[in-house]
């Protein structure tokens, strides 16, 4: 154990640490020069094109006489219980900066994270080769951050392998070696990913004990049983081995193929064992909701299959089918935020090959109806009509943003525009300022990132973290077509803004609704009345086409004959709604 280092790299979307990763592959001959390629640790391809890290993927390497067990952890916030789960699997973490960029807001926030767990954090500048590099002014913004000289700050090049050598010295002497608390086995599980000929392979560290191939162990969380069909260690393919001892990282392949067993942070037992499971557990819980539709219903099956399978991949992914009447069936899936919804949804469409229609997302509303009784609804056709309820609590967020002083009044404004209060803000050593505001996680929902950047010129950098539930000033807005309720189109807004979106809706219904046989009304209704309304007038038929000559009473005859039957027709007739109207609907969000 005391030849061990186990760490992490923390770093914002796109500031080298793939990169940096890879030289450390190759300083230290993990992989041979000719399997060397750009991300190796990014497996899935959407990682690789998008240059974010989804995945986590553990590597071990061996420098100088010791063993250094890497975490390549994924940045974004949706995936924030799942990195402290990675953190508490490490004992230091590489702080990673980059040296054209400065800190940004989300590495505030894992920072944050890792100084919580009492990690050793080591500051590094990455990209020190670029003719835009501020080495000198990032390393002194950084240095003042952490409370350290700047001296202390260390500097590396993932492109030309500067400082790589020197960093992992480094990581050898200020990492802390792993310790050990007792002598029965816990592992703690960080990852998994599924195979279908192994079932589910746990990434885990062994944080006390040891793991023999074929030992019977179980699940402290679910209490299932199973045996450790194969042990082994990253390399950073998997390589098997006899055993895994206290304070390595490895895999553990379980055999099972039954969605819902395993979660991320549970700890493993030994079959028998009364230790207790390591702290922090906690059950996914998700943030949003959506629809997820195949455009053919013969698809259904196959996306139902898709979905167990990424199930099987993801504990965080939760689905029930529903059925709507004008998408048909499909299902509402529960996701960790709005990254994770577009992740899943792009693997649908690529690993699948699934066309699919996804609706808006909404968050959770915890509402009280006149009885006393609370109903947690997700989505807006179960939500409750006007006088029906007592009260409405919703999740809110506490957002941090961080950008040039010069943006900060496009900012201002776009925090007023989504409820956002803004509770502090900090002049940071670069001149630049953060911003800390608290804001309805709907209003996030509501495109408020791509909007930050837009207002900011791309310049801002945003974090958040959940604070609780909150009293709720929302309403459900409903959609009439031809007086009947389309519930396809019911959603939850704002109050102060159900106006607004009441007449967008209708006025993009009313560009892709066929015309009827008769004057088509669409209207949005709110609080009991009608808000907002738009027309579509009628198909028309010159019924008198055919005449020629004769009295004109004739062709009255026609036309009124013709306004009865469009009369009857509007008495009796249903409106379908295409389902490309439907479609085009969702699309133009």
């Amino acid at each position: 154990m005391n030849k061990i280092r186990n760490f992490s790299i923390i770093a914002h979307i796109d500031h080298g640490k793939s990169t940096l990763a890879d030289r450390m592959l190759e300083v230290t001959g993990t992989v041979p020069a000719r399997k060397m390629r750009d991300q190796v640790l990014d497996k899935m391809e959407l990682e690789r094109e998008r240059g974010i890290t989804i995945k986590m993927q553990p590597v071990r390497m061996n420098w100088r006489e010791y063993t250094l067990n890497l975490i390549d952890t994924p940045g974004h916030i949706d995936f924030s219980y799942e990195v402290s789960r990675a953190l508490k699997a490490v004992e230091g973490v590489v702080l990673l900066v980059d040296a054209t960029q400065g800190v940004q807001a989300q590495t505030l926030s894992v920072l944050h994270l890792a100084r919580e767990q009492g990690l050793e954090v080591i500051p590094v500048l990455s990209k020190v080769d670029s003719p835009l590099a501020r080495t000198e002014d990032i390393k002194a913004e950084l240095a003042l951050l952490l409370e350290i000289d700047e001296g202390q700050v260390l500097t590396t090049s993932g492109k030309t392998g500067e400082g790589v050598s020197e960093l992992l010295d480094v990581v050898v002497r200020d990492v802390p070696a792993p310790k050990k608390e007792e002598d029965d086995l816990r592992a703690l599980i960080f990852d998994f990913q599924y195979s279908d000929h192994r079932g589910i392979i746990l990434f885990v560290r062994i944080a006390d004990g040891v793991l023999k191939k074929g030992d019977k162990v179980k699940f402290a969380a679910a209490g299932d049983q199973f045996a450790a069909l194969e042990v082994g260690v990253f390399t950073p393919d998997e390589e098997p081995r006899e055993e895994l001892v206290s304070g390595e990282i490895g895999y553990i392949v379980t055999g099972i193929k039954k969605p819902g067993i395993v979660s991320v942070g549970d700890t493993v037992l030994g079959a028998r064992s009364t230790a207790k499971p390591l702290s922090g557990y906690m059950e996914p819980r998700p943030v949003i909701w959506a629809s997820v539709y195949p455009e053919s219903q013969d698809d259904l099956a196959l996306l139902r299959q898709s979905l167990e399978r990424l199930r099987l991949m993801d504990s965080s992914l939760s689905y029930e089918e529903e059925s709507s009447g004008v998408m048909g069936r499909g299902f509402r899936c529960g996701f960790l935020g709005m990254l994770h919804m577009e992740i899943i949804t792009e693997r649908l469409r690529r690993e699948f090959d699934l066309e699919l229609i996804v609706t808006l997302p909404t968050t959770v509303y915890e509402v009280t109806l006149k009885n006393g009784s609370i109903d947690t609804v997700y989505t807006p056709t179960r939500f409750p009509n006007d006088g029906e309820a007592q009260g409405v609590r919703e999740e809110w967020v506490k957002a941090s943003i961080l950008a040039p002083a010069e943006y900060i009044g496009g900012i201002m404004q776009l925090l007023h525009d989504h409820e956002a209060s803004v509770v502090a803000t900090e002049t940071m050593p670069d001149g630049r300022t953060q911003l800390v505001s608290e804001m309805p996680l709907r209003e996030m929902m509501r495109n408020f990132f791509d909007k930050l950047k837009n207002v900011s010129s791309g310049f801002a950098s945003l974090s958040y973290e959940q604070i609780g539930k909150r009293d709720a000033e929302v309403t459900r807005l409903d959609i009439l077509i031809a007086e009947e309720l389309a519930p396809a189109f019911s959603r939850i807004v704002s109050k102060r803004r159900v106006e607004e979106e009441a007449r967008e809706m209708v006025a993009k219904l009313k560009d892709v609704l066929p015309k009827q046989q008769f004057v088509l009304k669409i209207q949005a209704r709110s609080k009991g009345r009608i808000i907002a309304g738009e027309k579509i007038s009628a198909m028309r038929k010159d019924v008198t086409a055919k005449l020629y000559g004769g009295d004109v009473t004739r062709k009255n005859k026609l036309l009124e004959k013709q306004k009865k039957g469009k009369k009857k027709a509007l008495a009796r007739g249903k409106v379908h709604i295409p389902h490309e109207a439907f479609m085009k609907v969702m699309r133009s969000e």
